[in-house]
C-alpha cells in the first residue's frame, strides 16, 4: 500500500468501521494501535484487490491459509520483520472479531509462519549518562540557548519520564489532578488499554513538579495539563519526542534514542539495584511477567561485565 492511499468506502463501512470501533470502544486501544491496525487492514485489502490475486471481490472470507502465505511473503519485500508481526497480529484480531459474530467462518493467518524476531535486549542510557540528559535543559538555559520557560518544562517532562517510567502517551496525558499524593510523589497514570496505575514519580520529579507548577502555573485547575505547549494547548507525543532529541544533542548522546528509552533506562536502573521483578511489572504496567522478563537479560549482561573485569579469575 502506498502512502495516502485509503480503503474504498464500502470497505471501510462494511468491514473496517464495526472492528474499529469494537477497538477503540471494547478493547480500549489506543488511537496507534487502531492506526496499525488500519494499516494492516487496508494493505490486505489492497493486495487481495490487486491485479494477478483479484480476491476481494468474495470477501475476506474466502481468503485460503496459502494465500495469506503469499501475502505475508510479499509483504516481507517492504515490511520490517517487526512490523509483519503487528500487522498479522492486527489482521489475525480482525478476523477474532468477525468468527465471534458470525459473519466468518475461519481465520486464514492461523498456522501461516512469519519471519522469526531478532531477540534484542532493549537499549537504555547508564545512570551517568541519564544525569547528563536531565540536566541539558538547565545548562542551555544557563547558556542562553534556551528560554527559561522552555527549560523548565523540557526538565519536568525529562524527571517525570524518568523518575516514574512513563510512557510517552501518558505523560502527554497527564493532568495535575492526576497527583493524589504530592508528599510521596503518586500519581495516577492511564496506560495502554486505558487502565489505570498508581505509579510513584520520586522525590526529585515531585518536587520539579511543585515549583514548575508554582512559577508557572499558579492558576491552573486539575484538568489542566501538566505539560504546555507554547500556545498553552496540552504537549504533545511529538512535541515530547523532539524536545528528548533537543536534550540528547545537548548532553552529547545518541540521537537515535527514543523516550521509551529512559523507561527502558528507569527499569533496568531499578533492577540493577535489587528491585523485585514483580514489583516493576507493576511500576511499568505492564499485563505480563513475560514483558518484564526482557530487562533481567540486560542487567545479567551488565553483572557479567562489572565480573569479567573485577574477578580476578574470571
Amino acid at each position: 500500500m502506498k502512502a495516502g492511499e485509503e480503503m474504498p468506502e464500502a470497505v471501510r463501512g462494511e468491514w473496517w468501521q464495526p472492528f474499529a470501533d469494537f477497538l477503540a470502544g471494547e478493547r480500549r486501544c489506543s488511537p496507534y494501535t487502531v492506526r496499525n491496525y488500519r494499516q494492516a487492514f487496508t494493505g490486505f485489502q489492497r493486495w487481495l484487490a490487486s491485479p494477478g490475486v483479484d480476491r476481494w471481490r468474495e470477501g475476506p472470507g474466502a481468503v485460503s491459509a496459502r494465500e495469506a502465505r503469499d501475502f505475508v511473503i510479499e509483504a516481507q519485500r517492504h515490511l520490517g520483520r517487526r512490523t509483519l508481526h503487528n500487522h498479522v497480529s492486527g489482521l489475525r484480531a480482525f478476523y477474532k472479531f468477525w468468527i465471534r459474530r458470525g459473519r466468518l467462518q475461519r481465520d486464514p493467518f492461523i498456522g501461516v509462519a512469519l519471519p522469526r524476531l531478532p531477540k534484542l535486549l532493549p537499549r537504555f542510557l547508564t545512570e551517568e549518562q541519564m544525569k547528563l540528559l536531565l540536566l541539558a535543559p538547565d545548562r542551555l538555559a544557563a547558556a542562553g540557548t534556551l528560554d527559561v520557560w522552555t527549560a523548565a518544562r523540557d526538565r519536568l517532562a525529562l524527571e517525570l519520564l524518568y523518575g516514574g517510567g512513563l510512557r510517552v502517551s501518558e505523560l502527554a496525558g497527564l493532568n495535575l489532578g492526576d497527583v493524589v499524593d504530592w508528599e510521596e510523589g503518586v500519581v495516577r497514570v492511564l496506560g495502554k488499554g486505558r487502565k489505570e496505575r498508581l505509579c510513584p514519580i520520586g522525590a526529585v520529579a515531585t518536587e520539579v513538579l511543585r515549583r514548575y507548577r508554582e512559577r508557572w502555573a499558579p492558576g491552573a485547575g486539575p484538568d489542566s495539563p501538566v505539560l504546555v505547549a507554547p500556545g498553552g494547548k496540552r504537549t504533545s507525543v511529538r512535541d515530547i519526542q523532539v524536545l528528548v532529541k533537543r536534550h540528547l544533542a545537548a548532553a552529547g548522546l545518541p540521537l537515535d534514542l527514543s523516550p521509551h528509552k529512559i523507561r527502558h533506562s528507569y527499569a533496568t536502573h531499578l533492577l540493577n539495584a535489587g528491585a523485585d521483578l514483580r514489583l516493576v511489572q507493576e511500576l511499568l504496567g505492564h499485563a505480563q511477567l513475560a514483558t518484564t522478563q526482557v530487562y533481567t537479560h540486560v542487567s545479567l549482561e551488565r553483572l557479567r561485565g562489572i565480573y569479567d573485569r573485577a574477578h580476578p579469575r574470571a
